[in-house]
């Protein structure tokens, strides 16, 4: 079962914004002096810098927070509280760029002043362990992250109060270690608490209440709880509608969310409608080369490549990587995200040398970018090992897949649903190269994580089971299948409704198994429903409802009810032809398919043409 990835490009935006919100705590308040003091002219150096970082010119920046460091050093000495301001700003400069490295030993030395010259409660320590906190978030390194961030917590709630709107945000920031690490339970209440100190400070219609609601829906979307995190979403949208203009562009970062969660609740029609309409609000407000709307493009391209409608699809994310490469240069881990999902487009029309070219190329700027154990590493190597395993280049795919893994553990701990994720690829590889006994602890790992971070009923969890099942299934282990593809049928119809196309997919594995026992009554109208369902959310002339034809006309053919079986075949070859044109692999198994049939009903003449 191939994993797909899909990764947003918006994140680094929103880290941006509220690491911005901790600069203006650092701002150091100019002293009256002379008009030729050095410290003058490193202020005014420093106002400089932060209004070219605000518009976004961080090449323009960097030598003036450099300038500023500089003569703030050489006039108040290594350990003044005016340098570890200046530090500080430089580190978030860098932050932005992605430039974690050189961000890193810059907020720790600004933190070590800090400790060395206040009182070990100060906020102004607090603020520097919630930067470092995010910064080790940003780079995925969440074990890293928690305890300067469980720290900056403390200190605020002591200093400032508990409903302190800093202690909303470090109550935030813990919340996205424990969301990083799959800690959802325990991310929960933080993110929680952090909603009722923004609507006490606040109100409960302030746009900063917004804000902490989408926190808490994109917990809730990660877990699987879209039942709840729908209306936080909608919430949020309507706040930010009554309180701001109809196209200011926080409006459209709803717009957004919730376009990705109708997506993934299978309501492809809504989506797209919140996509487009966030892209023309963006394209308003900041123009057409602008990274939001890249971000939104990103999004409704990955709704159409879903679909199937990949001439759709293609432009919006060619647009994407255009404005990523244009306005962050080619080598930002942005361009890597979006190149990414160029990739699988590509995959998905059959087009696989581009899909390879463009997923190496995304890999590559990613290692270079983060580092060799990031873990947004591990999805590019996914995905590449994703392609070479459909392409039957299990030799190349499998080190892909290993090295995910250890990423993985590594930064993110072996009960993380990221690893099972990882486990499932290595089993799969293992499958296919015929080395079954190594296949089923891993898959049985992989649940045994995902029912422990996600809960049993989480659709991960169905994913193992389904997963489990057809390794029994390619086995023979009809009866030990059936319960576990019973259970995923269960979990997906409960989280996700009846006419999801993850319901349609248990319902048709379901039925092979009915179908391999010859409990042929019993299969057919699981198959029937899994047509029905993919036509309704995807459309008659999708290539997942070609596969639903197949099925179900296999399953006419093994009753030896030609008539039939033939016109679904039929039907599905022409999807195919339609879809992918007459070179690809697909529709040389549709022939096959097609010739078989009438091989059976011994009518060679029209079977031989299509071999």
């Amino acid at each position: 079962m191939l994993s797909i990835r899909i990764q947003r490009s918006g994140a680094p935006v929103s880290w941006a914004r509220n690491l911005s919100i901790v600069l203006f705590l650092f701002l150091v308040v100019p002293w009256p002096v002379a008009a030729d003091d050095p410290l003058a002219e490193a202020q005014k150096l420093n106002d400089q810098a932060t209004a070219l970082q605000n518009q976004d010119h961080y090449d323009e920046a960097e030598p003036l927070f450099k300038r500023a460091l500089e003569l703030r050093e050489r006039t108040l000495g290594p350990d003044s509280r005016d340098v570890a301001f200046s530090l500080n700003n430089l580190a978030l400069l860098y932050y932005l760029m992605n430039r974690y490295p050189e961000a890193e030993p810059l907020f720790k030395r600004s933190l070590e002043i800090r400790e060395k010259t206040l009182s070990a409660d100060d906020p102004a320590i607090a603020n520097a362990l919630y930067n470092l906190s995010r910064l080790y978030i940003a780079e995925g390194r969440y074990d890293d992250a928690e305890p300067p961030g469980k720290r900056a917590l403390a200190i605020r709630e002591k200093a400032l109060g508990p409903e302190h709107g800093d202690v909303a945000l470090s109550l935030n920031g813990l919340g996205l270690v424990y969301q990083g690490q799959g800690r959802y339970a325990e991310a929960e209440p933080l993110f929680k608490r952090s909603l009722a100190i923004e609507e006490k400070v606040h109100g409960e219609n302030d746009p900063a209440v917004a804000t902490a609601l989408h926190n808490l829906a994109e917990l809730y979307r990660m877990w699987g709880h879209y039942a709840e995190a729908a209306p936080l979403h909608e919430r949020a949208l309507a706040i930010r509608e009554k309180a701001l203009d109809p196209d200011n562009p926080l409006i459209a970062t709803s717009l957004t969310d919730l376009g990705q969660l109708y997506r993934e609740q299978g309501r492809t029609a809504d989506a797209e409608a919140m996509f487009k309409r966030a892209i023309a609000i963006y394209d308003k407000a900041f123009g057409p080369d602008n990274l939001a709307t890249a971000v939104a493009s990103n999004e409704l391209a990955t709704l159409y490549e879903r679909a199937g409608r990949y001439s759709d699809a293609e432009p919006l994310q060619q647009r994407a990587v255009a404005i990523d490469e244009k306005v962050l240069g080619p080598n930002h881990p942005n361009v890597a995200t979006v190149l990414n999902n160029l990739a699988l487009i590509y995959r998905d029309e059959g087009r696989y040398k581009e899909a390879e070219t463009v997923l190496q190329r995304s890999l590559k700027i990613t290692e270079t970018a983060l580092g060799p154990d990031h873990p947004d590493l591990a999805f590019r190597l996914g995905n590449l090992a994703d392609l070479y395993r459909e392409l039957g280049r299990f030799a190349d795919a499998e080190p892909l897949y290993q090295r995910a893994l250890t990423i993985r553990e590594k930064a993110l701990g072996p009960d993380n649903p990221d690893v099972a994720l990882s486990l499932d690829d290595l089993a799969s590889i293992y499958d296919d190269e015929g080395r079954y006994g190594e296949v089923e602890p891993l898959y049985q790992r992989s649940l045994a994580i995902r029912q422990k971070v996600l809960g049993p009923d989480h659709t991960a969890v169905a994913d193992s089971l389904n997963n489990i099942a057809e390794f029994y299934h390619r086995e023979g282990r009809y009866s030990a299948a059936e319960p576990l593809l019973q259970r995923a049928l269960a979990i997906f119809e409960k989280a996700l409704g009846p006419g999801h196309r993850d319901v349609a997919t248990a319902l048709n594995n379901l039925a092979e198994v009915y179908q391999e026992e010859g409990r042929y009554g019993e299969a057919e109208p699981l198959l029937k429903r899994a047509l029905e369902v993919d036509e309704k959310a995807l459309g008659p002339e999708h290539p997942d409802v070609a596969r639903a034809l197949s099925n179900l006309a296999a399953l006419y053919q093994a009753q030896n009810l030609y008539d039939q079986a033939e016109p679904l075949y039929k039907r599905a070859l022409a999807i195919r032809l339609k879809a992918f044109g007459p070179d690809n692999i697909s529709v040389a198994l549709s022939q096959n398919n097609l010739a078989d049939l009438y091989t059976s009903e011994g009518a060679l003449d029209q079977a031989e043409p299509l071999f």
